[in-house]
C-alpha cells in the first residue's frame, strides 16, 4: 500500500512537471533577459538571468538567456539593472502642492480632483512605482483605485485609506482656518472624531466607502492651519479602539505622527506604521523595536516643504513656520532610526512635492547612512510586508505578480540611476521600454 501511494505521489509530481514544461514550450510568454537582477528577498544581485512572464504572473526564473520558442516576446534588458516594481507606502494621488492650496477647497469639485489624479497616477507608474499606499484624500482615491483596477486609466496598484481620520481641530479637520460660521461641526463621516464611539463609527464608515486601510493623525501636522505641528491629538484609548475596530474589518492602521508623545501612544495602541516620525526620541525608538512597528520616513516631503516655505507667500505664515521647523529634521531622524534597527518601509508623501520624483527619497536615505541595496529593499520586499502583500509582489519570484522595473547603470554604486527608469512592467503589461 505504501509503495503504491509513493508511486502515485511520484507520478503526480512527474506529470505536474511535464505540464509546466509543456506550458513553457507551447504557451506565449514574455521573456526578460536581465543583465543584473536584484533579488530583494535575499539581498543578492544575480547576473545573466531570464524571467518568464505569462499573463500577469511570473512563471519562472532561470540562469542564462533563454531563447524562447519562436512565439515568445523577448525583451533585452542585458545592459540594465532589473528589480521588483517599486512600492511607495505614503502618497496622495489626488492633488499636488501649490501656493493655491487653501483656495482649492472652495474652487475644485471632486470631479476636478479626479481628472488631476489621472495624470499623477500615470507619472507615478512611469517612475517605476507599480504599487502605492494612498494615505488620505477626499475619497477620489477610492474611485481612482477602482478605475486603475478596471484598466480605464494607467497607474500603480493602489491601496487606499480614503479619508483620513483626525480629531476636532486636529491635522485632519477640514474646517481648520475657516470663518466661525463656516467651520460647522464635522463628524465621523467627515473623518473627524472625539471619543471611542465616534472612532468606531469612522472606521466602519471608511470600510463602507471601500478603504483598504485606516489613516489617523496621531499628532499635529505641517500643512494644516493649526498652530501646533507636533502635539498629540488622540488619546491612547481612542487609537486602541480604532486599531481594534480596523482589525475586525481586516484593515491595518497608519498613523501620521511628528511629535514623540503621539508616536508613543500610537505604537502602544497597536498601529502598523508611523508616518514621518520627526521628533521620535530614544524611548520611541525602543517602542518601535518592541512592538515591531514600521517607520515610513518621507524625507523628501520634509525637504520640499522647507524649501517651499522660503518663497514668500507660498504658504500662510502659520504653515511656513512649521515647515521651516519640522522639514529639515526628518532626514536626521531617519538616520538615527535606521542605525538603531527600526523596521523601515519606503514612503515619500508624494503630492507634498511633485509627483513622479518619488525616487529622490533613495538619495536622501543613502545620504543618511542606509546602503543603496537596503534602500531598494525598503521599497520592495519590506514595503510589501508592511502593506500585507508580500505573497503577491515585492520580489521577483514564481507565482507573484509580474511587477518588474529596470534602470540604466548600477544603482548600488550610483543611486542617482533610480531616476532613470527605462522599463516598467505591472502585472505583466509593459508600460515603458526605452
Amino acid at each position: 500500500m505504501i509503495t503504491t501511494l509513493k508511486f502515485l505521489f511520484m507520478r503526480n509530481i512527474f506529470l505536474g512537471a511535464c505540464l509546466v514544461l509543456a506550458q513553457w514550450v507551447t504557451g506565449q510568454k514574455i521573456i526578460l533577459h536581465c543583465g543584473r537582477l536584484i533579488d530583494a528577498k535575499s539581498g543578492l544581485v544575480l547576473k545573466e538571468m531570464s524571467v518568464l512572464v505569462e499573463g500577469n504572473k511570473i512563471i519562472g526564473l532561470q540562469k542564462g538567456y533563454l531563447p524562447g520558442n519562436g512565439t515568445d516576446r523577448i525583451v533585452d534588458l542585458k545592459n540594465k539593472t532589473v528589480m521588483p516594481g517599486l512600492i511607495d507606502c505614503h502618497v496622495h494621488l489626488e492633488d499636488e502642492i501649490s501656493s493655491k492650496d487653501f483656495e482649492k477647497q472652495f474652487k475644485l469639485n471632486p470631479a476636478d480632483y479626479a481628472y488631476l489624479s489621472i495624470g499623477y497616477a500615470e507619472k507615478t507608474l512611469m517612475a517605476g512605482f507599480t504599487t502605492v499606499r494612498d494615505v488620505g484624500g477626499n475619497g477620489v482615491n477610492i474611485s481612482l483605485r477602482n478605475a486603475i483596477n478596471k484598466g480605464l486609466v494607467k497607474g500603480p496598484r493602489i491601496y487606499t485609506a480614503g479619508k483620513i481620520i483626525g480629531t476636532t481641530g486636529g491635522h485632519a479637520d477640514p474646517t481648520n482656518g475657516l470663518r466661525f460660521d463656516l467651520m460647522g461641526d464635522p463628524r465621523a463621516v467627515d473623518g473627524v472624531v472625539n471619543g471611542a464611539d465616534e472612532c468606531r463609527k469612522a472606521v466602519r464608515q471608511r470600510y463602507k466607502e471601500g478603504s483598504d486601510l485606516i489613516k489617523i493623525t496621531a499628532s499635529g501636522g505641517v500643512l494644516s492651519l493649526e498652530k501646533d505641528g507636533s502635539g498629540a491629538q488622540f488619546t491612547e484609548e481612542e487609537i486602541r479602539v480604532i486599531v481594534e475596530t480596523a482589525k475586525d474589518y481586516g484593515m491595518k492602521v497608519a498613523a501620521h505622527a511628528h511629535g514623540a508623545e503621539g508616536i508613543k501612544r500610537a505604537i502602544r495602541a497597536g498601529v502598523s506604521s508611523i508616518e514621518h516620525g520627526t521628533y521620535m526620541d530614544d524611548e520611541a525608538i525602543e517602542l518601535f523595536k518592541k512592538y515591531g512597528t514600521w517607520y515610513v520616513p518621507t524625507i523628501i516631503a520634509g525637504k520640499s516643504v522647507a524649501d517651499s516655505a522660503k518663497n514668500p507667500g507660498f504658504f500662510p505664515d502659520i504653515i511656513a513656520a512649521k515647515a521651516v521647523a519640522v522639514g529639515p529634521l526628518i532626514q536626521a531622524t531617519f538616520g538615527r532610526a535606521y542605525k538603531a534597527g527600526v523596521k523601515i518601509a519606503f514612503g515619500t508623501d508624494a503630492g507634498v512635492y511633485a509627483h513622479g520624483k518619488n525616487w529622490m527619497e533613495f538619495i536622501y536615505m543613502t545620504e543618511a547612512g542606509m546602503p543603496p541595496l537596503e534602500a531598494i529593499r525598503s521599497a520592495t520586499i519590506h514595503a510589501a510586508e508592511l502593506i500585507g502583500i508580500a505573497d503577491k509582489t515585492g520580489s521577483i519570484e514564481t507565482g507573484k505578480f509580474a511587477d518588474i522595473v529596470a534602470v540604466d547603470g548600477d544603482p548600488l554604486t550610483n543611486i542617482q540611476t533610480m531616476g532613470s527608469m527605462k522599463f516598467v512592467m505591472k502585472a505583466g503589461v509593459i508600460y515603458k521600454n526605452e
